[in-house]
């Protein structure tokens, strides 16, 4: 996983602060963070990062607002302060020398998961069960304390991409686009789990077509802090999520596609009727409710990708 950092000479970091000038800026005009939310880190070399200030909007940051820090967080060059939640990059990068970039933002519908208390784990599309694997929810911690570092510590060595409880969302890349891309696909996957939850029901990946995918990460040139362990039991994974990349799918040999146990079974009722549920927990909503319901989490998705 190690790998050296090289040395960075002015016309490189200056491509650098350019470089995060400009994926702040798409974070902000995609709703990704608002106000003054969100950092953005990129190391330098083994011994000092170039990181994004406190208290200033990603979407209009210039390259001399960017503060350089050494690996405790001190200060080396700037005329700003440095991010106040550092201390969660400079865990990542003591963790993971592979690392050169950190992304951390709150994209809303994946940002909804954390709060709600579901990770995103179910081997629902092969893109992102190649590339990023699963994304585990870290447990709350402080913002711009230890604790939200000790939280990112316990996954980070095996995972690219997080989910903070009741925070927002982490990633990790080789550089700050890719970084940048990993929050772009968590937030994709989490629209898409949302709407086919919505819909009432999820196809999974079962365990043998996740093994098949495993096996082609290299073929596609696709580098991974760890390996996938595959559970089908749909509930507390049955092995540690800070071992490896835990993802939710059900055995089924010879099938490729698996119908969720976890499935919520919506019954239409004709014009008129009133919603109801049935002593079994089945929620029975009538035609227009339904519409509605789905009416409303598209509009929410569009405002929210637009906003």
């Amino acid at each position: 996983m190690s790998s050296p950092v090289p040395i960075v000479n002015q016309r490189a970091e200056d491509a650098l602060r350019a470089d995060i000038i400009e994926v702040g800026r798409r974070m902000h005009e995609r709703g990704y963070v608002a106000s003054n939310d969100g950092n953005i880190s990129i190391r330098l070399d083994a011994n000092t990062i170039l990181t994004t200030p406190k208290s200033v909007s990603k979407g209009f940051m210039t390259p001399d607002m960017m503060v350089v820090t050494d690996l405790e967080g001190r200060k080396i060059r700037g005329s700003r302060d440095p991010s106040s939640e550092l201390l969660m990059h400079l865990e990542v990068y003591r963790n993971r020398p592979d690392a050169r970039a950190v992304v951390h933002a709150h994209p809303p519908v994946a940002t909804g998961f954390a709060v709600a208390g579901i990770p995103l784990d179910r081997a629902v599309l092969a893109e992102v069960v190649t590339t990023l694997g699963s994304i585990p929810i870290a447990e709350y911690g402080t913002p711009s304390t230890p604790e939200l570092a000790d939280a990112v510590r316990k996954y980070i060595k095996v995972h690219d991409g997080l989910l903070l409880a009741n925070h927002g969302a982490l990633t990790v890349a080789g550089d700050v686009f890719a970084a940048y891309y990993k929050m772009e696909t968590i937030e994709h996957f989490a629209r898409i789990s949302l709407v086919a939850r919505l819909l009432g029901r999820e196809h999974l990946l079962s365990r043998e077509e996740v093994e098949r995918l495993q096996e082609l990460r290299g073929t596609y040139g696709i580098t991974s802090p760890a390996p996938i362990c595959a559970d089908g039991s749909m509930g507390p994974p049955d092995v540690d999520p800070a071992s490896c990349q835990v993802i939710q799918a059900p055995s089924s040999p010879g099938a490729r596609l698996v119908p969720s146990d976890a499935e919520i079974e919506v019954r239409v009722m004709p014009a008129g009727a009133m919603s109801s549920a049935t002593k079994d927990g089945e929620i029975r909503l009538s035609y227009r409710e339904l519409t509605a319901l789905i009416e409303d989490a598209v509009k929410a998705l569009l405002g929210g990708q637009h906003g």
